[in-house]
């Protein structure tokens, strides 16, 4: 039986204790592999493009280059590594700005050890590290009111089916999946399709772009 590959992570945050701190969680467990840490965004890009990275943890405000810009330019490249931003404030204008520029979640600077490393791992599997309630709090906090837009709206929805637009707006309510199996009467398996088929319809890298999209698209209002 082949042994699984090791998920190799990189951190960049401008405060050396922190890259530390995050260094020293990422080379204890024995299926990460730690390539590298920096202190900018700048240095990240550069890092993404010399070496196969999996999960990167990226801090919000760094000189040179934010997290944000470094988040844009990382998930860009192909086969490009998952970006968990990590952040001081729960609801940081910051951090939902780097969710929109690809990242797969974040994480608060005070997180213990193991929801950390759950995190990378979570993100490596290619799920969101925001759960779904966390998200629509997030965005419903954040997000001012898009304009209305039915053309948008419209342009979402017809790429999928019936049910799959029904499976989108449970996603962007903010239910999981066992939630959306009961308000839909299917199974929790067919509801985990469903909701495959509209990620790779729409483009969408996890559950936090499909709620951003419905916030965005004005299928969702914050706050409703």
């Amino acid at each position: 039986m082949s042994t699984p590959a090791r998920i190799r992570v990189a951190i960049a945050d401008d405060q050396e204790l922190m890259r530390s701190a995050l260094a020293m969680v990422v080379r204890s467990q024995p299926d990460l592999d730690l390539v590298g840490e920096v202190g900018d965004g700048a240095a990240l890009v550069e890092l993404c493009l010399a070496h196969r990275l999996d999960v990167v943890l990226v801090d919000v405000r760094m000189p040179r280059m934010d997290g944000i810009e470094a988040t844009r330019q990382v998930v860009s490249r192909t086969d490009a590594p998952k970006v968990i931003v990590v952040t001081t404030f729960d609801l940081d204008e910051y951090a939902f700005a780097a969710i929109r520029a690809g990242a797969s979640g974040f994480l608060l600077k005070d997180a213990r050890a193991e929801e950390i490393v759950d995190a990378i791992r979570v993100v490596h599997a290619g799920h969101a590290v925001v759960s779904p309630p966390t998200t629509r709090r997030l965005i419903a906090h954040v997000v001012a009111a898009p304009t209305t837009d039915d053309g948008e709206a419209q342009r979402v929805l017809e790429q999928l089916t019936a049910r799959e637009q029904d499976v989108f707006l449970e996603v962007a309510s903010g239910a999981s999946n066992a939630e959306i199996a009961k308000h839909l009467f299917l199974s929790e398996a067919t509801v985990k399709t469903h909701v495959g088929h509209v990620l790779g319809k729409l483009g969408l890298r996890d559950r936090v772009q499909a709620v951003v999209l419905a916030y965005e698209s004005g299928l969702v209002r914050p706050g409703a």
